[in-house]
């Protein structure tokens, strides 16, 4: 946009957009802190870092140019992920063009892996994907594959191929595909680990559904578990048979009704999500406060796994022979589900969703024992009691426990945090070494990229990952005040979002940065700072990811100006800059994806 049709628009987006009425016009003038620069220029370093990795590894299509494969080791999850946090970064408010590419991304993957097929295992003979979906698969690899699709609605919630792939996507989990029965509603449960868009699977695993295809490796790939040959790609995989019955890894897919709820804001899917998250509930209450690894098809705790509630592949008791050493590795991946009780809280704010892993915390604590003069406490349970014994107290999810409770027992939990310590105004110093950081990430991971001398024959999907060089926590942190959970097909948990009226889009205008250096229960200290000296800006803010909160007051030290909207207008004149206190209430509205200017201003 010339700077001719910028002033135009902003002319006429000078009339507050309906549910962002302005509240402040803020002319101080403040010379750009060093921190704002560093967001501008993390943001602009990153833009340009994901333009030259994006024609390094895709294609016009939007192919990643790899081996195409399926498996728990290189499968087609771990290709869209060379996008990860690319919605992020736009939703900040980086160039379009970071959406264009990740949209280009996402839809040459499905494409791509639904005409990728295997020879060998069995249920992805005629496609690795069915109706834009993986077949069936557990949710540690579900939930990878779609942490980016998952936030697409952060950006661009009026795409008609999201919201059909939405509705579609969380269909699978509500019965109204019948050809993907995963859910049984008598016992509130999903049927098996691996399920997808063919069902769920209700057989035993073998390494081969898990591993794949045969593939040369020796000479050729350098595989992520550091296995030399496709021999021991299936002996890593050996021992994960206990597919059969529900896990705590499938509460990770309560994030596709919530995007569908979020959405279309019909009941079912709301009704839907909380009737599952609940059932689990009862399960850890049932269970002495311990959430069960596994509960069989008649949905007794442990029921297909002789009774042992701790049993199944990623349970409490998974632990496995790393077949290169001989040595012993725990892998439990039960944590993972409080994914499905964060979105329960996010649709109710009822602390109810957060007190069953306070006390599952209290019951590993108790089990705690001095060794060398250090507590431990334990991170397994098998026939013998409590194992894998780790120092300090359980803190699993503690973060996010708090930063959704904000209630100083759960603080007390966490320990040490760099980023809540700057937050407690224990560290100043905090964001300016946390955006230089990002920045020297971003350049190391270019410089990888660069020297990578892959080819499309010798590149699996996982492994331009490693260079992807969207650099976003310390924005989040600091911009948004908010969390960065990747991997887990989570949606964005904040405090702050921003939008920009005049282009009509989510994130931050160009040249403002916004830095949030206090978080409480009721509000959220915020400056922000217009770095153009020539030109106003105008700045949409949001109470929320999803507008779920409400902001009740907004004083920039000139006095209090009552509201009574999840959104603010304020207005930026060139080089100004102000700090914000804001009054909110959490949790109070329903969440939407709909931008401020498509909803009325009390939704």
């Amino acid at each position: 946009m010339n700077r001719c049709a910028y002033l135009l628009a902003l002319l006429v987006l000078s009339i507050p957009a309906r549910g962002a009425e302005t509240v402040l016009r803020v002319t101080t003038p403040l010379p750009p802190p060093e921190w704002a620069l560093l967001e501008r220029e993390l943001i602009r370093a990153s833009t340009a870092a994901c333009d030259e990795f994006f024609a390094r590894y895709f294609d016009e299509r939007g192919f990643l140019l790899c081996v195409e494969r399926w498996g728990g080791d290189d499968g087609p999850d771990d290709a869209i992920e060379s996008c990860n946090d690319w919605p992020h970064l736009h939703a900040l408010g980086a160039p379009d063009r970071i959406l264009t590419l990740y949209k280009r991304a996402w839809e040459g993957h499905l494409r791509q892996f639904t005409a990728a097929k295997t020879t060998k295992v069995p249920f992805a003979r005629d496609g690795m994907y069915f109706k834009e979906f993986p077949v069936m698969f557990d949710w540690q690899h579900n939930g990878e594959g779609l942490a980016v699709f998952n936030l697409q609605g952060l950006s661009d919630p009026r795409d008609a191929n999201f919201a059909h792939r939405v509705k579609r996507f969380a269909g699978f989990y509500m019965n109204e595909d019948p050809g993907a029965p995963n859910y049984d509603p008598k016992h509130k449960i999903i049927r098996s680990l691996f399920n997808g868009s063919r069902g769920p699977l209700l057989r035993k695993a073998t390494a081969l559904d898990w591993a794949g295809d045969p593939i040369e490796v020796k000479d050729r790939f350098h595989l992520g578990h550091g296995e030399r040959s496709y021999d021991e790609m299936l002996a890593h995989f050996e021992e994960y048979t206990d597919i059969v019955g529900d896990h705590p890894l499938n509460l990770l897919a309560t994030t596709l009704p919530l995007n569908a709820y979020m959405l279309t804001h019909d009941s079912k899917y709301r009704q839907w999500l909380l009737e599952y998250v609940d059932a689990w509930a009862e399960r850890m209450q049932a269970n002495g406060g311990v959430i069960p690894s596994n509960i069989g098809l008649d949905g007794t705790i442990g029921g297909a796994c002789d009774g042992k509630w701790y049993g199944g592949t990623y349970g409490w008791g998974f632990t496995v022979r790393v077949p290169q050493t001989g040595a012993l590795n725990d892998r439990n991946r039960v944590p993972c589900g409080f994914i499905g009780f964060m979105n329960a809280y996010l649709l109710t704010g009822d602390d109810r969703y957060l007190e069953p892993w306070r006390k599952q915390s209290d019951v590993i604590d108790a089990q705690a024992k001095t060794v060398d003069g250090r507590m431990m406490t334990p991170r397994m349970y098998g026939k013998d009691g409590w194992y894998g014994y780790a120092p300090g107290p359980y803190r699993d999810n503690a973060l996010e426990l708090y930063y959704l409770s904000m209630k100083l027992r759960d603080r007390e939990r966490l320990g040490p945090n760099p980023w809540l310590a700057y937050l407690e105004k224990k560290d100043p110093g905090y964001p300016v070494r946390a955006l230089r950081a990002e920045l020297s990430r971003v350049r190391e991971a270019v410089a990888g990229m660069r020297d990578d001398s892959t080819t499309p024959d010798t590149r699996l999907a996982d492994d331009p990952m490693r260079f992807n060089p969207a650099s976003v926590t310390a924005l989040i942190h600091l911009m948004e005040g908010g969390l960065h959970i990747t991997r887990l097909a989570s949606v964005l948990h904040c405090r702050l979002r921003y939008f920009d009226p005049v282009r009509r889009r989510a994130g931050i205008p160009e040249d403002v940065a916004a830095l949030v250096e206090e978080i409480t229960s009721d509000g959220v200290v915020v400056n922000l700072v217009n770095v153009n000296q020539l030109e106003g800006r105008n700045v949409v803010l949001q109470a929320g990811a999803y507008a779920e909160h409400q902001f009740v007051a907004i004083d920039n030290g000139d006095g209090n100006v009552a509201l009574d909207s999840p959104t603010a207008n304020v207005w930026l004149a060139p080089g100004a800059g102000t700090k914000l206190k804001i009054g909110m209430k959490r949790f109070v509205n329903a969440p939407t994806l709909a931008f401020p200017w498509d909803r009325a201003s009390k939704p």
